[in-house]
């Protein structure tokens, strides 16, 4: 859904930063708006850069369940990229359920993978996405 938040920020002229670690570099999309931040690489060093900036009127992106929790810890707005808004009251079952898929590839069950997005998917996020921008303040 990157292309997606570039399009919305840059009609809205709102900064985004993309963070990632230097083993898994993000070509830059070249646009003024879009701030590419490269961290060191290391377990949870991108998250951690996010978490220690980030703030109330911000919106985080991610795929990470507990760079979502600890985003909302902030008092800032998650948003999966499916569509799927992260709020205080499905926190907490997230990461539960994120923990017995963990265990269960632990001893070796299989648990699959995330569905193929869809345009409804893509339609979801969009709209999720204002309603997110929304509620950090970041346009009426």
């Amino acid at each position: 859904m990157r292309e997606e938040v570039f399009t919305v920020a840059t009609r809205r002229n709102l900064v985004v930063h993309v963070v990632s670690n230097g083993s898994r570099p993000i070509r830059p999309p070249g646009l003024p708006n879009v701030r590419m931040v490269v961290v060191a690489a290391g377990a949870d060093i991108a998250d951690d850069w996010i978490a220690e900036r980030i703030g109330a009127a911000d919106v985080c992106v991610t795929a990470d369940i507990p760079l979502a929790a600890r985003c909302l810890e902030k008092g800032a707005q998650a948003l999966a990229h499916n569509g799927k808004r992260w709020t205080p009251d499905n926190i907490g079952s997230a990461l539960a359920g994120r923990e017995i898929g963990r265990y269960l590839r632990e001893i070796g069950a299989t648990t699959g993978g995330p569905a193929p997005l869809t345009k409804q998917d893509r339609s979801k996020f969009l709209s999720a996405l204002d309603a997110a921008l929304v509620a950090a303040g970041k346009v009426k």
